[in-house]
């Protein structure tokens, strides 16, 4: 089963393991408690790079998976698609559309998340406080996961039904 992975997919099991491994050791399981650290740290640092570039760090997944290509991976896989040039140039512009649109809006998530890191390295943190800073945070990804979103259903209707099992074949191993 051959598989292409894109950045966004393993940036984010990246991210669950990074996460699973702080938990395991957090919770007194053995293996390192400083490697989990570590990968938690990786992971934060990759999600703002990555965020901070406009790109999705895997919020677009579940569309990615199940049918939704992006404009970035399917510009990636443009040969084996086979896309026209009409089709190319439309993708170009999604793409740059996207990711036009999602920069403010990961600046205002990469704040929302410094907000709240902040509360507690400034020991500032109550539960008013808090809350309104989770809500930030929250309200932010789901502006930023919306672009990413909504711009995987314009690209899918953008692709003929072979270019989209071809697409699914090669990201996913099996057609779709």
């Amino acid at each position: 089963m051959r598989k292409i992975m894109g950045a966004t997919t393993i940036t984010a099991l990246a991210g669950l393991l990074g996460g699973a491994a702080l938990a395991w050791g957090q919770h007194g399981h053995s293996g390192s408690h400083d490697e989990g650290h570590r990968a938690a740290q990786a992971c934060a640092t990759e999600f703002e790079q990555v965020v901070g570039a406009g790109r999705g760090f895997g919020m677009a997944f579940a569309a990615d998976q199940n049918g939704y290509p992006g404009p970035m991976h399917v510009l990636e896989l443009k040969d084996r698609l086979k896309l026209s040039a009409e089709q190319e140039t439309a993708m170009q512009h999604l793409m740059q559309v996207m990711f036009a649109e999602s920069k403010p809006k990961s600046a205002r998530l990469l704040e929302a998340e410094a907000t709240l890191r902040r509360l507690f390295a400034e020991k500032t943190a109550d539960a008013g406080a808090v809350r309104a800073a989770v809500d930030a945070v929250e309200r932010a990804r789901r502006d930023v996961r919306l672009v990413h979103l909504l711009t995987h259903l314009k690209t899918r209707d953008l692709l003929t039904e072979e270019q989209r099992r071809l697409y699914h074949e090669a990201r996913w191993g099996a057609a779709h």
